[in-house]
């Protein structure tokens, strides 16, 4: 009966609203940043608006709102809240960090720069606040503000590579190339593995012509930041100058595929197919940038060229007449009009065009017109219609990454030695799920039947965001849940409007009442176990180190019920294994991953973790060979990770052999 009151006070208050006094402002605020974790950002500003209103002299709800418009791209309206924020509580480093990266959307680098300085007054072992002042005094161009502040940053993390790869940005933007080049050099003894560095170092190689270096180099910062779009097309570029078709052609398709919208990757594989006589699929490259850029003279006559050749003599004269009308002495766009001309019967047209060229007494045949080399490349802004086959280069410089330390879920999408997410019970799979692997449990099916849900429930890994209907619709669906005694339904449905509290609360009441006595409920102790986690990963930046160990240790409890339960439940050994991780007790970690892994061998996530689990264990060949099975059940992300600890091994391997050769020298030498 308690948990139907509470659920009620809920609906009444979110859909009609209570007087400010009855609102336990803790609690909606509590779900407001579980919203806002779960990147409901909708449903988190209405929670932070209610207890604002309830209490309007707090600063947190303002500086949560402010985050969630952030994420929805309101920058000036986060600016806003955050400013509130401030002024509440004007000693709050988070605070003017927030701010700070509103104002950089914004363009207003100098204030961004005023509230980083703040921040660092507060806390100045903020790395992340150091990177991005200077990335603001580097847009206003206080290239000596910049440099004390990484001289700064190196007293600070001699070690880390990251900020002598800033210094080389400031000598580039000085254009001090020799300058910029040794301190690349230096960032790249202290990590090998620094993408921008290398994606750096493969402009001096390009500009010295030393192709087959840039290649490599662009390799390597592709392996460290592999959804980079930039990073492929200029190693197409490369490849390009290199005759490799195939390869540039490929590092185009990669490109696109992360990034559809790309401009001068479409522009460049039409322009490469051209060369390689890919017509049709050329012309369609060339129509997808031309719907972008309509006003592109050169690439319409690239594709007039090609129109002429499928026989699209219409299309092709269309395409001409558009270039000779920007481009009036562009005489050899009047001999190419000719000739179509005459392919249709238009001998009228046909002469007047070479009269044309007749009249100016421009002598194409003869060699005046001269073609541009084949391997020379023009800037995007280039309009020069001589240019008009040559592969397209940026004008910009490389785009610089502002870091943000403030969100709850970081969507990191380099590669980097991190588990993947828990499985867990619910409603929506998300789309970006492995195709390859579908979860599938007896259990499930056992719980669908038993309570006959209004919706099936379903195991997943990655979250689904769901849309304020629907969250409506689970929360006006939870008194009929409890009602009719299907307590399963109403936690999960607790769960998915992410009143982590209450969902608890019916889950362990179902346990404590001893609805758990059976192996099917082992589904239970799963349940509160996935509750416990996310309470954890919600409010753990403000728990006592001891309250998360003892938080994990109970989930871990669960889970291991669950498992005594429901042996060949491989959800539960998976889960346990990732809280093992987090705990840092690896090798009970490869234990319950190992158990996974026999009840389910289809399981990519399992050989994932486990690869990763090996490898913090210094085991890398056991952890390689994990996250080949994962990459090969469908995971493809552990390809990267593969490269990467590939080439650590080799290196150790290296100073091992080193460490031998050493030793040995040092016996003979006794001798």
């Amino acid at each position: 009966m308690a948990g139907n009151r509470l659920i009620l006070f809920v609906v009444f208050m979110i859909s009609v609203g209570m007087s400010h006094a009855q609102i336990n402002t803790d609690q909606v605020m509590l779900m407001g940043r579980n919203a806002l974790y779960y990147e409901d950002y909708v449903l988190a500003i209405k929670r932070f608006n209610a207890v604002i209103s309830a209490k309007p002299y707090l600063s947190e709800p303002y500086f949560y709102r402010g985050l969630a418009k952030f994420y929805l791209e309101d920058y000036n309206g986060a600016e806003y809240d955050t400013s509130i924020a401030i002024d509440k509580s004007p000693f709050n480093a988070r605070y003017y960090n927030l701010r700070a990266l509103c104002r950089i959307n914004l363009g207003s680098y100098g204030k961004a720069e005023e509230d980083y300085a703040f921040s660092l007054k507060q806390n100045p072992m903020e790395k992340g606040s150091w990177h991005n002042m200077i990335l603001c005094q580097m847009e206003q161009k206080k290239y000596d503000e910049a440099d004390i502040a990484l001289d700064s940053m190196m007293h600070l993390w001699p070690s880390e590579a990251g900020q002598y790869t800033m210094k080389a940005q400031v000598a580039l933007e000085r254009k001090d190339s020799i300058t910029a080049e040794s301190w690349l050099d230096r960032a790249l003894e202290l990590d090998q593995y620094d993408g921008n560095a290398w994606a750096t170092k493969s402009m001096f190689f390009i500009q010295r012509q030393e192709y087959a270096s840039a290649d490599s180099a662009l390799t390597k910062a592709i392996s460290q930041k592999p959804r980079n779009a930039g990073l492929y097309i200029n190693r197409a570029m490369a490849r390009y100058q290199m005759d490799d078709y195939l390869g540039a052609m490929a590092d185009y398709d990669h490109a696109i595929d992360i990034d559809p919208s790309s401009y001068v990757a479409h522009l460049n594989r039409g322009l490469l197919r051209s060369q390689v006589n890919d017509i049709n699929h050329a012309i369609e490259d060339f129509n997808y940038v031309l719907k972008v850029d309509p006003e592109n003279t050169l690439l319409i006559y690239n594709r007039a060229l090609l129109l002429d050749k499928i026989g699209d003599y219409r299309g092709a004269i269309r395409d001409i007449s558009n270039v000779i009308r920007e481009y009036p002495q562009f005489w050899a766009g009047y001999m190419q009009r000719a000739a179509i001309r005459r392919k249709i019967g238009d001998i009228y047209g046909a002469e007047r065009d070479e009269f044309a060229v007749l009249k100016a007494e421009m002598a194409v045949r003869t060699g005046t017109y001269r073609r541009t080399a084949r391997k020379s490349v023009r800037k995007k802004s280039s309009v020069n219609i001589d240019e008009y086959d040559q592969l397209v280069e940026e004008d910009t410089k490389q785009e610089e990454h502002y870091l943000s330390e403030i969100r709850g879920k970081v969507q990191n999408r380099q590669a980097e030695l991190k588990c993947m997410d828990d499985y867990r019970m619910g409603f929506y799979r998300h789309d970006g799920e492995a195709g390859q692997y579908v979860p599938y449990s007896l259990l499930l099916d056992r719980l669908n039947r038993k309570y006959r849900m209004e919706q099936p429930v379903i195991m997943y890994c990655i979250e689904q965001q769901v849309d304020t209907m629907l969250q409506k619709l689970h929360l006006e669906r939870i008194p009929a849940d409890l009602s009719q005694g299907n307590g399963i339904q109403a936690a999960l449905d607790y769960y998915q409007v992410r009143d982590l509290h209450n969902s608890f609360l019916t889950v362990d009441s179902m346990i404590a009442d001893g609805n758990a006595s059976e192996s099917n409920d082992a589904l239970l102790y799963f349940l509160r176990a996935q509750v416990r986690v996310a309470q954890i990963n919600v409010q753990q930046s403000t728990m006592d180190p001891r309250e998360v160990r003892l938080g994990f240790i109970n989930a871990c409890h669960d889970l291991k019920t669950a498992l005594r339960l429901s042996p060949d439940f491989a959800y539960s050994a998976y889960n346990l294994g990732n809280i093992l991780v987090r705990m840092v007790e690896y090798h009970d970690a490869v234990d319950a991953y190992s158990e996974a892994i026999r009840h389910d061998p289809k399981m990519p996530e399992a050989y994932y973790n486990r690869g990763i689990a090996y490898i913090l264990m210094n085991e890398t060949d056991k952890g390689l060979a994990d996250l080949s099975q994962a990459g090969e059940l469908g995971l493809y992300q552990a390809y990267s990770l593969i490269k990467k600890y590939s080439k650590e091994k080799e290196k150790e391997k290296l100073q091992e052999r080193q460490r031998t050769q050493k030793r040995e020298a040092l016996k003979k030498k006794s001798r």
